[in-house]
């Protein structure tokens, strides 16, 4: 199975990784709580285009390696460049999703734009979550906290419901299936539970 490690002086790290196709790269960023699986439709349509495709599960999700410290954003694409430079990629196109789309952005500011040629951002969080006075469509923080208390307290049963924000669910019950939300629960299950509570403080 393809890995690439990245390697500090504080840990070593293995990233999984797949890689279809040829032609200009793109490199897809998933969301939170769930892993390279979530780019199952996108996949296949991206390298159908003429397109190579990687898609990976960052730190904790996934079958990635999964440390006990360092899921703040920084962290997280130190890996992301890695990938970028272990497998020799140039003019990428970076597209993240949700919390993917803060890692796109971290990119840029920790490691500029070198060997990528454009970025998407899916329904980011950036540019920032945390309802405050310059951002009045946030997330109040009490609704933020009260994440955080669900994720330490009853962590499966927060993650039975969350993805059907992802769809807009209630507005959209026949074009998404039950099985689609299993499996989405399913995915978001098996990621670590450590980085699934420190990325989401992250």
């Amino acid at each position: 199975m393809p890995f690439i490690t990245n390697k500090t002086q504080e840990e070593t790290v293995g990233i999984f990784y797949e890689d279809y196709g040829t032609g200009q790269p793109v490199i897809l960023i998933h969301g939170w709580p769930l892993s390279r699986k979530s780019w199952e439709h996108q996949v296949w349509k991206i390298v159908e285009a003429g397109f190579r495709c990687i898609s990976y599960d960052r730190r904790g999700f996934g079958i990635s390696s999964s440390p006990w410290n360092n899921y703040d954003y920084s962290s997280l694409t130190g890996d992301l460049n890695q990938l970028v430079k272990q497998l020799e990629l140039k003019d990428a196109i970076l597209v993240g999703f949700s919390m993917g789309g803060g890692e796109v952005v971290r990119y840029f500011t920790d490691f500029g734009n070198e060997n990528i040629a454009k970025a998407a951002l899916i329904s980011s969080i950036i540019p920032l979550v945390k309802k405050k006075e310059d951002n009045p469509n946030g997330v109040p923080a009490e609704n933020l906290n009260g994440i955080k208390d669900a994720l330490e307290n009853d962590r499966v049963g927060f993650l039975k419901e969350f993805s059907k924000g992802f769809y807009n669910y209630d507005n959209n019950k026949d074009k998404v299936s039950q099985a689609q939300l299993d499996y989405d629960f399913s995915i978001a299950l098996h990621a670590s539970p450590r980085a699934t509570i420190e990325t989401a403080k992250a």
